[in-house]
């Protein structure tokens, strides 16, 4: 029998002016003649992101969902080189103390996946201080909520460069130049177009990193199609990590447009999945639902799976599969 969990990504269909990604682009900000006014701008507009954070949160324990995947929008240019002396954690205190506070009392796994920016084997000496330089915003925004920042970060490995070898043994390369608690707070995932399952668990083995399984990029980019005989070594990845096995589900927009999201998810496909990895050795899988329609497509996933007499229910969005 295996626990599952079932989460999704960032904003909700549900709520309305709940937004967790506003913004301000940096031209926007220089029109701004005073630039104290112009901070004060971005400061209202991240504070307003947060605020909108903890009512998804609240709208998910509401409806039991224990597992949520933050916006990396939440404080808009806090990476710009131009606004390298904005202390804006200190300024963002309090919002950040009410998720915090909020997170205390009702506990839920919550994440975040930086953009695709974010390139750690990158040969270029800029693009790799500037990954690092986001990631360790994302490590702050998990202190200031009162997150444990461990495997709390998914990535992509990154680009081929005309050279696939070359570019993972790159990865390895630069890894050694990461702070150790960056280290820490990351994972990895398989995409659909560049690094498959293989190569993941290549580095992830290599760096003692957890992998997260993409079951659609795994369909729409594989060296093998059958994925199961990799499933025991997916799992040992997460050996020693606090926290339960992570997936990313989606289904494809269409036959022609495989790698595209669907706005749902395909039940069908998903129970093929569960069906497949369900035993003892996978006591629960966190599944994060990457759907068009985010929280929507969760419900619709949850009336679906209901048809299923295999599954038992725990809540409103967790449940045992036989």
């Amino acid at each position: 029998m295996t626990i599952v969990r079932l989460g999704y990504v960032a904003m909700s269909m549900n709520l309305q002016n709940c937004s967790p990604s506003q913004t301000m682009t940096f031209a926007q900000f220089s029109k701004i003649k005073n630039r104290d006014a112009a901070i004060a701008k971005l400061e209202k507009i991240a504070r307003s992101n947060l605020g909108n954070c903890l009512r998804l949160l609240k709208h998910n324990e509401a409806n039991d969902i224990r597992f949520f995947r933050f916006s990396s929008k939440l404080i808009p240019l806090a990476n710009h080189e131009e606004l390298n002396d904005w202390d804006y954690m200190s300024e963002l205190d309090e919002p950040l103390k009410n998720i915090a506070e909020f997170l205390a009392i009702h506990p839920m796994r919550v994440g975040f996946h930086p953009d695709h920016f974010v390139v750690l084997n990158s040969q270029q000496p800029d693009i790799f201080k500037m990954s690092l330089k986001t990631l360790r915003m994302h490590e702050h925004l998990l202190k200031g909520m009162g997150v444990n920042s461990e495997h709390r970060c998914v990535l992509h490995i990154g680009g081929a460069y005309d050279n696939k070898e070359k570019a993972l043994e790159q990865f390895i390369h630069n890894w050694g130049l990461i702070p150790v608690s960056l280290q820490k707070m990351l994972m990895l995932e398989n995409d659909d177009t560049t690094f498959h399952v293989n190569d993941a668990l290549y580095l992830c083995e290599k760096l003692g990193v957890p992998q997260i399984f993409d079951y659609h990029h795994h369909l729409a980019y594989h060296e093998d199609l059958n994925w199961e005989h990799q499933w025991e070594r997916v799992l040992n990845t997460w050996k020693e990590s606090p926290l339960p096995v992570k997936m990313h589900i989606s289904s494809p927009k269409s036959e022609k447009e495989f790698r595209a999201h669907s706005d749902y998810i395909d039940v069908s496909m998903f129970m093929e999945f569960l069906n497949t990895v369900k035993d003892d050795h996978t006591k629960q899988i966190d599944c994060m639902i990457e759907a068009k329609q985010k929280d929507n497509a969760l419900f619709q996933l949850v009336r679906d799976l209901k048809e299923y007499p295999e599954i038992e229910w725990i809540d409103k969005a967790s449940f045992k599969i036989k």
